[in-house]
């Protein structure tokens, strides 16, 4: 009976479920003093970003994040759309020459197609978009990952007829029949409903009607909608309205998700963009991620929570357009902070990473730990850790109060110490620094003081 017992929480805290909400960033590259993808991959490791979305399949960015933990979403450029629509040999071509090299080395969860499509350039044929999207999910059920990887595509805003009220929006006229399409995909398939929503450009046009800290996610008055909603700031507005469109075309009792693809405020602007500060920027950001880490819904479903991505991760100087476009990141080209956000993670990755790697230039050894994920739901790691140091054999002497690895006195970090000496006696298998989903696997040492983690 107590090894039946043992076995099943060994399966219950190792089965890859996960409870807690990630946060993601986007990574542009439209810039020429950008660090390299490998210093970006290290620098994201020692912050709590677990998921990073580009623009491009660029094999550069798709090696440096190979085995480091994080997930990473890649794109088809909207010129080669119409490409991968032709047929499935072009969509598997893409594939096998842009993206299976580099699996499942590299933690490959979702391929946008396109960004923004239908709504960046009315040459862009919207039936090329649906058809591409179809055949890459098709290459992918062929090959065993569709679950594994889902197809889908960030819309802007603008595909909306209206976003306010929330409960009253739609999709604009012209776009319903290819929208009634992809929403009907995203369902069948099971992937996320992607939308790019920004408070700030909503203020930027609209200074007079539309509330300062209402943008910035922080009106405590709230705006009410005639259904009796109450939102008490625009981005929570804004996905509600893409519910509503998705409601009124018929898909509102299908179970999908909502992700927020990019959201985020410029540090600087053009001479009119008055709202276009690092104050701003920081306030929103600081929020958006809070947001993002919150596991809360929105008034319309309060239980669903939303997946956030920031945009951006870096200034990108050479970005067309004016020049709030090429200031959103949050850090400058040489790995600065445009302004304070505190990303920080002390467990799961060395500190001040970054900086290290800008002097140093050091490439990762052999050598793997696992640890927890920064934003891990504490109950789960509060089982972790009673698994590992009683039926999971772990000795633990060194997270209590007279251990080397007592201090700080923080559940995470006396979980983190306790999930990688189970990984390392277990034979370091990625399964075994899985826990329910709050394992990272790591190749920065999370040794620190005389606390010193085991390896192999």
């Amino acid at each position: 009976m107590a090894l039946h017992l043992f076995h099943l929480l060994l399966f219950l805290l190792l089965s890859p479920l996960s409870y807690v909400s990630s946060v993601g960033i986007n990574y542009g590259t439209l810039g020429n003093n950008l660090p390299s993808p490998k210093k970006v991959a290290q620098l994201l490791q020692s912050t709590l970003i677990d998921k990073v979305k580009i623009y491009d399949t660029n094999p550069d960015i798709l090696e440096a994040f190979s085995n480091t933990g994080v997930d990473l979403i890649v794109a088809v450029e909207n010129y080669h759309v119409a490409n991968i629509s032709k047929d499935a040999a072009a969509a598997d071509d893409w594939f096998a020459t842009r993206v299976q090299p580099f699996i499942p080395a590299t933690s490959i969860v979702a391929v946008c197609v396109g960004n923004e499509y239908l709504t960046s350039d009315d040459n862009l044929d919207p039936d090329a978009l649906v058809q591409a999207m179809q055949n890459l999910h098709a290459v992918l059920l062929k090959r065993g990952l569709d679950r594994k990887i889902k197809v889908t595509t960030p819309h802007s805003m603008a595909v909306l007829a209206s976003s306010f009220p929330p409960s009253a929006s739609t999709f604009a006229t012209k776009l319903i029949p290819t929208m009634s399409s992809i929403v009907g995909f995203l369902a069948d398939t099971g992937a996320p409903f992607m939308v790019n929503a920004y408070p700030y450009f909503a203020y930027r046009d609209n200074p007079s009607t539309v509330d300062l800290e209402y943008a910035l996610l922080g009106n405590s008055t709230g705006v009410h909608d005639p259904k009796g909603y109450i939102y008490h700031n625009m981005l929570d507005a804004q996905i509600d309205a893409v519910r509503s469109a998705i409601d009124a075309i018929g898909f509102g009792n299908l179970s999908m998700k909502t992700t927020v693809s990019e959201s985020g405020w410029p540090s600087k602007g053009d001479p009119e963009d008055t709202a276009a500060i690092p104050n701003n920027a920081k306030t929103y950001n600081t929020r958006l991620i809070e947001r993002a880490q919150s596991n809360k819904g929105t008034p319309m479903k309060p239980k669903d929570n939303i997946e956030i991505f920031v945009f951006a991760l870096f200034n990108e100087n050479k970005k067309p357009g004016g020049a709030s476009e090429r200031n959103f990141g949050i850090f400058n080209g040489d790995g600065s902070k445009v302004y304070e956000v505190d990303l920080s993670c002390e467990f799961c990755s060395n500190g001040d990473a970054f900086e290290k790697m800008s002097t140093s230039g050091q490439v990762r050894g052999p050598s793997v730990w696992c640890v927890a994920k920064p934003h891990a739901d504490e109950k789960v790691l509060q089982s972790v850790l009673d698994f590992c140091c009683g039926p999971g054999g772990v000795d633990c002497r060194e997270v209590y109060e007279s251990g080397k690895c007592f201090e700080p006195d923080k559940l995470h970090a006396h979980a983190s110490y306790a999930m990688n000496a189970y990984y390392q006696m277990h034979g370091r298998n990625y399964w075994n620094c899985d826990f329910k989903g709050t394992g990272l696997v790591t190749f920065s040492d999370p040794s620190y003081g005389t606390c010193r983690y085991r390896q192999q």
